[in-house]
């Protein structure tokens, strides 16, 4: 790998990392680019903002903000963070203020968060600069995350399974890093690998995502199957897989042996990059 001077620190992630920091169900990263100061995602509270603070990371110079998608857990912190740098840039798609619902639960994102003046709704994939864009429109369904199947979208009486047209992914580019990010890869990793591929022509040199195979019970021989198929197919990529939140740490035990130095745990206030 080059030197770069990007810098990625993890503000928020379900474990604990740095000394004395916060750690919760959510994501949030941090990132210096040549150009550029940026979030992706919040976490699900105002937490990360001590994070930063005992990091002392100054977020008051962020300049962009990326949701991932319309969940809870990703967009926790944008209203406190907006109370503290309210000219930040937030993108997001325009589908990610639906009504989301896990079961009976709703899971979207505080609907505050659609009024704020900074916050730009996208139709689609963006190119920012040279530097940074985005992509969705993530139609492949190979390994698609089984965890997803209990996941809907409500529009009026309607009630369907979430399709996750509202996930979007960040490309970072500087020389010969390319960066990908995506909060859950809720259409699956693997899919959003082989769309990367499509738009750029090539692999990302790094990965950093949750990989959506956390379970409350047990996984049955078939899951675990189709997680070990998963790890197989990442090995195979020149690429440096950096995971937590929403893998699991019994997902992340099963890939580690097959993955190798590939594979990277994410954990709350660590530096990634």
């Amino acid at each position: 790998r080059t030197e770069t001077a990007m810098k990625i620190i993890t503000l928020m992630e379900n474990t604990c990392g740095a000394e004395g920091g916060l750690f919760e169900h959510g994501l949030s990263l941090y990132i210096e680019t040549k150009k550029h100061k940026l979030l992706m995602d919040t976490g699900a509270s105002d937490g990360f903002l001590k994070n930063a603070e005992i990091l002392g990371i100054d977020l008051t110079a962020v300049d962009t903000v990326f949701l991932s998608h319309g969940h809870y857990d990703h967009s926790g912190g944008i209203l406190a963070f907006s109370e503290l740098n309210p000219s930040a840039s937030i993108y997001m798609q325009r589908l990610a203020g639906g009504d989301y619902y896990h079961g009976e639960r709703y899971i979207g994102i505080d609907k505050k968060i659609l009024t704020l003046p900074q916050v730009k709704l996208l139709q689609g994939n963006c190119k920012l600069d040279e530097e940074l864009s985005l992509f969705t429109d993530i139609t492949g369904r190979r390994y698609y995350p089984q965890s997803n199947l209990e996941l809907t979208k409500k529009e009026g009486e309607k009630e369907e399974q979430d399709s996750f047209a509202h996930e979007q992914c960040l490309v970072i580019e500087e020389g010969e890093e390319k960066v990908l990010i995506s909060g859950c890869a809720h259409n699956g990793i693997l899919n959003i690998l082989d769309k990367y591929q499509e738009l750029y022509q090539g692999f990302p040199t790094r990965v950093i995502s949750g990989f959506h195979m956390m379970k409350k019970t047990p996984y049955t021989e078939e899951e675990a199957a189709t997680i070990l198929a998963n790890a197989r197919e990442l090995a195979g990529y020149d690429t440096v897989f950096y995971t937590g939140h929403c893998t699991g740490e019994e997902a992340f035990a099963l890939m580690k042996p097959v993955m190798g130095e590939k594979l990277v745990r994410l954990r709350s206030g660590l530096r990634v990059i």
